[in-house]
């Protein structure tokens, strides 16, 4: 996914919720709008395969570029998230990056584990040399075997998204770029590109070499503090993840429990999002909720997000994609609001 010189790329995270055509249809009207990105998430029981969807998209497309946000190499073998790379990267040249994480939503429900960080290098190195077209040693039941990817296709930008120290850094060593999970907290985020440019210093790279991506739930609106006691689940689940102490550089004191009744499958993907409001209201209040809106989010007038959007590209972040609050919907309503008062605004 190429980057825009001398201006934010600002794209949108859109879930294969519904039949590939239909997402297809809503990702034509991001590029008619100006977006410069698309990004898909990967969880097999949650949604319809990403690769078919993105296979979709590139087709009904001609400039936005498309990337997963993210697929796993857990529930994928590393050589057939290879071959599915390669597939769509023929489809829109220049136009696809693979994002990959630890896997989330994909391996809690099926009772498998997150990629730890010797994982993500080692699966890391096995995507490249496959991409590349390098024989790589799988290591089987049977012994070793060495293998190649036929048709190889060097050119995908492989990006690692990351919120822990120790993967952060892992990808300013080896990732061609890095999705940082954070939000825009201007102090999170001064963390996180601390551990990237370490990252790049312990693998004798140049400088500022790994572009910042930034991953932020937005909504336009007059009206913050509503806006903000709808993603009480995502500041629970946070908390609930490790993220306790990146809420407390902001101010904000929760504590949730590692195990949630009455919300499925989880607090940031709950079928029912007013169920699971009302389950995140017992550790988040609402004083907390608008916290979070304000430091980690881009809530707000179309001023003042293209302001802030601004200030993120000035520190350095070179592309943002922007969510919305929900899973089993397309992000319409973000896309028409962005596209129609925040991008003109940049």
């Amino acid at each position: 996914m190429n980057p825009v010189p001398h201006r934010l790329a600002v794209g949108v995270r859109i879930p294969p919720c519904v039949r590939a055509d239909r997402i297809m249809a809503t990702v034509r009207r991001a590029e008619e709008l100006g977006f410069h990105s698309a990004w898909f998430p990967d969880s097999q029981l949650l949604w319809r395969d990403v690769f078919t969807t993105l296979t979709a998209a590139a087709l009904g497309t001609e400039r936005i570029g498309l990337g997963t946000a993210v697929t796993n190499l857990v529930t994928r073998h590393p050589a057939v998230v290879a071959s599915a790379a390669r597939s769509v990267a023929e489809l829109a040249p220049g136009r696809f990056t693979l994002g990959l994480g630890v896997g989330n939503s994909s391996v809690a429900p099926v009772g498998l584990r997150q990629s730890t960080t010797t994982e993500m290098r080692e699966g890391l190195a096995q995507l490249r040399a496959l991409l590349n077209g390098d024989a790589w040693e799988f290591a089987g039941a049977a012994g070793t075997v060495r293998s190649r990817l036929r048709d190889p296709h060097p050119a995908v930008p492989l990006h690692l998204a990351a919120s822990g120290p120790r993967n952060v850094r892992l990808a300013g060593e080896v990732a061609d770029g890095v999705i940082l999970l954070s939000g825009v907290s201007p102090r999170t985020l001064a963390g996180a590109t601390a551990r990237v440019r370490e990252g790049e210093r312990a693998a004798g790279r140049a400088a500022a070499s790994v572009p910042l991506t930034v991953s932020a739930y937005c909504e336009v609106t007059d009206d913050i503090e509503a806006a903000a006691r709808r993603i009480k689940p995502i500041c629970a689940s946070i908390a609930q993840n490790g993220g306790a102490p990146f809420l407390a550089l902001a101010g904000i004191e929760v504590a949730v429990p590692d195990v949630v009744e009455g919300v499925y499958p989880d607090l940031v993907h709950a079928e029912d999002w007013d169920a699971a409001v009302r389950v995140a209201s017992a550790w988040v209040d609402d004083a907390a909720a608008l916290r979070f809106a304000e430091e980690f989010c881009l809530f707000g007038t179309a001023d003042e997000i293209a302001r802030r959007l601004r200030a993120l590209h000035a520190d350095g972040v070179k592309g943002v994609f922007l969510q919305h609050v929900g899973s089993y919907d397309p992000p319409t309503d973000l896309i028409e609001s962005v596209g129609a008062s925040v991008l003109p605004a940049l």
